[in-house]
């Protein structure tokens, strides 16, 4: 019996519990009797849950432990003594064997693994019969012991919802945990690219150039990685030209959708505006490819520009395109919860529709715009596939928008694609790349956190 059937056949015990517990604590409810401290559901999901969960509990670790079993017992077996030394090979086809014993393959290439695939199978299920009936005897006495103290006066009630805030607890920690791992891997090997890299010629180093030649005497064998370039890049195409477009344009979809529209209208209207955020970004990048780039370059040729096939304005465009629905949705639904009374009052006071708006309702909901706004930066910021299609992977320094650039994240993706080493400085400058764009996003939601903190006092 696999794994996954052992947890199907533990939760089926869970609900056998959870029935029979509610069973004897419905019959605690009788007229004659004094009214229970717990309701009969309440009394059914402690047992259920003493049931389940530490049976599962035991199952994810004997899913780690079992794996490192089996692997033992089938090198200690007498079909592994002929598997060649060479680790790489002798990997390849214990794995072989894995997929043929497990059913995920029907043939293998090495015939070796065709030998070892029924130890590997005799193994399995010798351990996974041992997890079964482990489990079975963890599923049976946590839920004898929960079943046993089921009674008018156990609070059934107060320990559920302890259990309930400990696995919350739980999931919190484990959101925390995720991120400082997140922090704690970009600072290890951004710690090793600079101990290799000065960190000033990384943050202000003008030329970007980070392949490492294999001979001393191969041109750029020192590689440099001043990373200005980059940096500009991501902000001239994700922080001004995307947010040229998007920015008006979102706040002026919001403002005619809440105040100017029908409400026929602005049903259909809202939904279409909505469906840019769901196009997949390969969309837009063949688009920005292939409509928007070749027009970006005629119109800079038509004027006497030097315009290159793939620009930032041609990236810059699109991109902004793709976020209007960032915008206009949190500054709709902002502007929508201003009070009707701010409304009112201005037009009482002999205010237009337009100083209304321009003068009460966009200040009011002003901290939603700024979200709104901060959320797009983040979204242009972290866009790659764009940037990829439409702007290029030169890593240039230029003001003009005609000229192809490149941006961080397309950088990161370059650096890691294909087969690396991670102890050369050309890949573990993808992780300082990392940590910048990360530090960069942390400083733009403090200051989003300031802004609305003052505003909203502000309009309380």
């Amino acid at each position: 019996m696999s794994l996954g059937a052992i947890t199907l056949l533990i939760l089926g015990l869970g609900v056998v519990a959870w029935l029979a517990a509610r069973a004897r604590a419905a019959a605690f409810a009788a007229p004659d009797r004094p009214r229970p401290h717990s309701l009969p559901g309440q009394h059914g999901w402690y047992v259920a849950l003493w049931t389940a969960v530490p049976a599962l509990i035991f199952l994810a670790i004997w899913r780690q432990v079992s794996g490192n079993l089996i692997y033992a017992s089938v090198m200690a077996s007498p079909e592994a003594a002929a598997l060649p030394a060479f680790d790489m090979q002798r990997q390849a086809i214990l794995s072989e064997a894995y997929a043929l014993a497990t059913g995920r393959a029907e043939t293998a290439f090495n015939p070796q693994a065709g030998i070892l695939a029924p130890v590997y199978e005799s193994a399995i299920g010798f351990y996974n019969w041992i997890g079964l009936a482990v489990a079975l005897l963890v599923a049976f006495a946590g839920g004898a012991w929960a079943y046993s103290r089921v009674s008018p006066q156990f609070r059934a009630r107060t320990r559920v919802e302890r259990i309930i805030m400990m696995g919350l607890l739980v999931a919190s920690l484990i959101a925390i945990l995720t991120t400082l791992g997140i922090v704690l891997s970009l600072l290890f090997e951004s710690l090793r690219f600079f101990s290799m890299v000065s960190p000033v010629e990384f943050l202000f180093g003008l030329n970007w150039s980070p392949q490492m030649a294999i001979r001393a005497d191969q041109a750029g064998s020192s590689g440099a990685f001043g990373a200005i370039p980059l940096f500009w890049g991501t902000i001239f195409i994700g922080a001004i030209i995307a947010m040229i477009v998007a920015i008006p344009l979102g706040l002026m979809s919001a403002i005619y959708l809440t105040q100017y529209a029908s409400s026929r209208l602005r049903a259909w209207m809202k939904p279409l505006l909505e469906i840019l955020a769901g196009v997949p970004t390969v969309v837009y990048g063949y688009f920005a490819a292939l409509t928007v780039a070749p027009a970006v370059r005629d119109l800079g040729l038509s004027i006497g520009i030097p315009a290159s096939t793939e620009s930032a304005l041609a990236a810059g465009l699109v991109m902004g395109i793709m976020i209007i629905p960032f915008v206009s949705s949190m500054a709709d639904d902002s502007i929508a919860a201003v009070p009707q009374a701010m409304r009112d009052g201005s037009l009482a006071m002999g205010a237009t529709t337009s100083e209304t708006i321009r003068k009460v309702l966009v200040p009011a909901a002003l901290p939603g715009v700024v979200g709104g706004v901060l959320l797009a930066v983040s979204r242009a910021i972290g866009e790659t596939m764009i940037v990829v299609m439409a702007a290029g992977l030169a890593a240039n320094l230029t003001a003009n928008p005609f000229d192809s650039v490149t941006t961080v994240t397309t950088q990161i993706v370059q650096l890691l694609t294909g087969d690396q080493e991670f102890d050369s400085p050309k890949t573990l400058a993808a992780f300082a790349l990392g940590l910048v764009l990360f530090m960069v996003t942390l400083a733009l939601n403090i200051v989003a956190l300031r802004v609305v903190k003052k505003y909203r006092e502000a309009y309380d």
